[in-house]
């Protein structure tokens, strides 16, 4: 006797996709839960992919994604940092980057995606740190074009409202964006603290 089952994909999406993530409850206080059943394909990829952001960009807009670098420089932490596992007064480089892609026109290039990293250069090879400095590729590219082992650890996604943003992405005051925080491993040790953040249609709050 054939029995039926009724697949509930709303709650799938939700359970399996938010599981994916290791740290869900830590998500930052004022930031809310997303009603991923309502992200776009490509915005679900976005927040579960754990290869390089910029190429799945460049694969489903059909165009080069530039990596602007709005800041990047060597800092000292204040207080224990939990997710990087390092004590106060451990140096980091703190970095911020927008990855933008051309618009016709004379239109401005338009924004996929505004990232914040903490980066521990203790762990990582010299090369790697030389190219921070000279290459304005994207981290996923330095890190496979160095050919170190890695691996991410996705943390938590969210939706968030855009404020004190850099003048480059003043645009975005105001409005949703979609979030996710992971951290990157080599050598069993994390080597980057990455946040990403995409515009998001406001039906998926």
């Amino acid at each position: 006797m054939k029995t039926d089952t009724i697949f509930n994909s709303t709650t799938f999406i939700d359970t399996r996709v938010k599981n994916i993530f290791m740290a869900q409850a830590a998500k930052p206080a004022m930031s809310r839960e997303i009603n991923i059943a309502q992200l776009t394909p490509f915005q679900r990829a976005l927040i579960v992919t754990d290869g390089t952001v910029t190429r799945l960009i460049e694969a489903y807009t059909l165009a080069p994604v530039e990596v602007l670098i709005l800041h990047q420089a060597k800092q000292t932490l204040c207080t224990e940092h939990t997710w990087l596992e390092l004590p106060a007064g451990s140096p980091v480089i703190a970095r911020q980057v927008v990855l933008q892609t051309p618009s016709t026109g004379n239109y401005m290039p338009k924004t996929q995606a505004y990232a914040t990293s903490l980066i521990v250069p203790q762990h990582l090879p010299k090369g790697i740190l030389d190219e921070l400095e000279s290459d304005p590729a994207g981290l996923g590219g330095i890190l496979q074009n160095s050919g170190l082992e890695t691996r991410r650890e996705l943390l938590w996604c969210c939706c968030e409202t855009a404020w004190d943003l850099p003048e480059a992405i003043a645009h975005l005051e105001g409005k949703p964006l979609l979030s996710r925080t992971y951290r990157v491993f080599a050598n069993k040790k994390p080597i980057m603290l990455i946040t990403e953040k995409f515009p998001l249609r406001e039906e998926a709050l």
